[in-house]
């Protein structure tokens, strides 16, 4: 990645991480912490990585991906708008009577997503089904599936990483959102699930670790997971939970929160003045 692209990035990140604050704080309570968590690795997939096409939501070529963690759907309906998916006044609806825009991912619902989620613990094997079904159907295609550190707690995930690895799904690259916090606590409190590197390692994942926050990793990752078509691929992210929002970063408190406008408004406002 030069530094163009890399300047690129880092601003559509800043774009869309206004862009989820504005949609919350119009709305006044939502899941802040998990979506601001995420950007940069949605930014780095949907505006370099991902095939896909605001004009035909399913073509049955594209990219797919599965947000298992449902919950951070606020970021990602940020992305689909500003790629042209829907339209952008559609965010303010977020979450309200006669959406298409519910606070967890829809399928049914928005165009864009391509899985159902937010029943945590699922979106993995949804996604290994995808991939099979590309497999059988003789599309190189690639499936991402980005699910949260607190999720990993659920049992369905490591049947579905075994199952995945047992099929040597190469075009299954998945990514762990590593903010140690979860809805009840640290994670580390609540159900401790270092080494996680070992463990995707030990179900014959190919691994790496990255920071969340740093497109060039993120970007190196990618490519380097796309690279291993033998085996499918976890990419770990070191993250913060709430993330460029100066009244949840960090805080256990920011899983689900209220959010009055004019705290969003003045959490963009320093995002443009770069604090």
């Amino acid at each position: 990645m030069d530094e163009q692209e890399l300047t690129r990035l880092t601003e559509k990140a800043k774009e869309i991480r206004k862009l989820t604050l504005d949609s919350i704080g119009y709305l006044g309570v939502g899941h802040v912490g998990g979506s601001m968590s995420i950007i940069e690795v949605l930014t780095v997939l949907y505006y370099k990585h991902m095939n896909v096409d605001p004009g035909d939501p399913r073509k049955r070529e594209r990219d797919q991906l599965v947000l298992s963690k449902g919950h951070a759907g606020p970021a990602l309906y940020s992305v689909l708008a500003d790629k042209g998916f829907f339209p952008t006044e559609w965010l303010h609806t977020l979450n309200r009577g006669g959406t298409c825009l519910p606070s967890h991912c829809d399928r049914n619902q928005t165009p864009g997503i391509d899985m159902t989620t937010g029943s945590l613990g699922q979106g993995l094997s949804a996604a290994v089904g995808i991939a099979l079904g590309n497999r059988l159907d003789g599309i190189d295609s690639t499936v991402y599936c980005i699910i949260g550190d607190g999720e990993s707690n659920e049992g369905q995930v490591w049947e579905a990483a075994m199952a995945a690895a047992q099929f040597g799904l190469g075009h299954l690259i998945a990514f762990t959102d590593y903010n140690k916090m979860q809805i009840d606590g640290y994670t580390h409190d609540v159900m401790d699930i270092e080494n996680l590197v070992g463990k995707w390692e030990a179900f014959g994942w190919f691994v790496q670790r990255v920071d969340g926050h740093d497109m060039a990793q993120l970007d190196r990752a990618i490519v380097r997971a796309k690279a291993e078509t033998a085996r499918p691929s976890m990419i770990v992210l070191d993250t913060i939970k709430g993330k460029g929002a100066f009244f949840a970063e960090g805080k256990l408190s920011n899983h689900n929160m209220p959010v009055d406008y004019a705290t969003a408004l003045e959490a963009i406002a320093r995002l443009d003045q770069g604090k």
